[in-house]
């Protein structure tokens, strides 16, 4: 393809709206739209799944977001790049085909790339001495030469398992502009757009807005954004003219700035990305141009995020209202707190609030009185019972703690806790599995 390709970004994350990119999908006039639904902790508790089911371990939308996305993006010839295989890609392609089926959509081509699970090799690794026996997962991050070479045979369709975000856009740029591998300048631009893409409706006025400083248009019908980019790597930032939200220089910086540390190092696996001399120019209503940018060579390693258990967290809520709210609230923080300190050493950590006067700023609200508080008391545990007796306590309070408490709740979760490591690129192998629908 010469000239510009368009893309779109249909998710920022799983639970992310899906009628945005149905939008996107129908008006977009897209060449390809990427979903990016993997956090970091997702793919460990997706293992969990498909150990107990081996057909699960995809992301729990994946149905959903087909059935409402792909009737449209096959009838505009959209071709589409997600990580929503999680731990299970191969089932998720077979997952997808079985939709298309139902929809009565043929002539369907989906890609499943594996190889991220590096699992076995990690077992046994000094990373992993100190929790090998609790270890869940480890996957390295795929660049983006497996997905391009899925691409090549003629995917319409691509799943990958854990992939580096910015690479899950940097892949149909590679293909559809003829970049080679090791052009470091024209990857290091690419990686510039994916990463103003990969968190989907921050770029177009999510997690942007504060009223009386940044105003954004109709949140409630937030567009997702389109980038067109051309083949040297300088790309516009826009949106559909008639979704909510807003295209701006400031929308871009904000989201150029997410989660970057070093701006002249952004490490991936297909380039050490330079972020330092982009620049951005508003254009138009809603249109961003993106230049500048640029690249050096690979790592010669990949990340890898390495999942274990954690122990369980849990915690009690109870709420007091009316006059001495906040007194008494106080009263059941003490009360719980005493009660658990003669088990303290059970504990990993514990933390006693105010819901709405004190959870965020400890002691900051040392004059006032609201007239309702909610008493909040959280918790980790390598112990499931230590942990469950967290909100046990604070359930007691109904008869044993101050007046007037009311809807008191308690949960436990088992956690996953998360270790970066790196793996040599040379021991992490990919495949691509095909599924065709007729």
């Amino acid at each position: 393809m010469n000239g510009i390709v368009r893309i779109g970004a249909g998710a920022g994350f799983s639970g992310d709206r899906i009628e945005p990119a149905v939008a996107l999908a129908a008006h977009g006039n897209l060449d390809y739209l990427v979903f990016e639904c993997l956090a970091e902790r997702t793919i460990a508790h997706a293992v969990r799944e498909r150990r107990q089911n081996p057909d699960a371990g995809f992301d729990p939308y994946l149905e959903e977001r087909w059935e409402a996305v792909l009737p449209a993006a096959r009838a505009n010839r959209v071709r589409i790049i997600t990580n929503m295989g999680a731990a299970n890609p191969i089932a998720a392609a077979r997952h997808t085909a079985r939709v298309a089926r139902r929809l009565g959509l043929g002539s369907l081509r989906i890609a499943a790339v594996t190889g991220d699970d590096v699992l076995a090799s990690f077992v046994s690794s000094p990373v992993a001495a100190a929790i090998s026996s609790r270890m869940i997962s480890a996957n390295a991050y795929l660049g983006c030469e497996p997905i391009v070479a899925a691409l090549k045979q003629g995917a319409d369709i691509v799943l990958t398992g854990r992939a580096a975000d910015p690479s899950l856009f940097v892949a149909p740029l590679v293909h559809e502009l003829d970049w080679a591998l090791d052009d470091w300048e024209r990857l290091g631009r690419g990686t510039v757009i994916g990463h103003l893409l990969e968190c989907a409706g921050q770029v177009t006025g999510g997690y942007f807005a504060d009223p009386g400083y940044k105003e954004v248009h109709a949140l409630a019908t937030l567009g997702f954004p389109i980038a067109e980019v051309s083949a040297d790597g300088s790309a516009c930032i826009t949106k559909l003219a008639q979704s909510g939200g807003g295209v701006s220089v400031a929308t871009c910086t904000e989201q150029l700035l997410y989660e970057l540390h070093d701006p002249s190092r952004y490490l991936t696996p297909d380039v050490i990305a330079d972020f330092s001399g982009v620049r951005f120019t508003q254009r138009g209503p809603d249109r961003v141009s993106v230049e500048g940018g640029s690249g050096r060579e690979r790592p010669p390693t990949l990340k890898v995020s390495v999942g274990y258990e954690e122990g369980y967290a849990a915690e009690g809520q109870i709420s007091y209202a009316g006059p001495g709210a906040v007194a008494r609230g106080r009263l059941a923080l003490a009360i719980v707190r005493e009660r658990l300190h003669e088990r303290a050493g059970e504990f990993l950590d514990l933390r006693f609030e105010l819901i709405g006067v004190d959870s965020v700023f400890p002691g900051s609200s040392a004059s006032g009185a609201p007239s309702e508080v909610r008493a909040r008391v959280a918790g980790r545990s390598l112990s499931l019972s230590s942990a469950q007796r967290i909100g046990r306590e604070v359930e007691a309070l109904y008869t044993n703690g101050p007046a007037g408490g009311g809807g008191a709740t308690q949960s436990v979760r088992a956690v996953v806790g998360i270790e970066s490591a790196t793996i040599a690129r040379e021991q992490v192998q990919t495949q691509i599995h095909w599924e065709t629908v007729p």
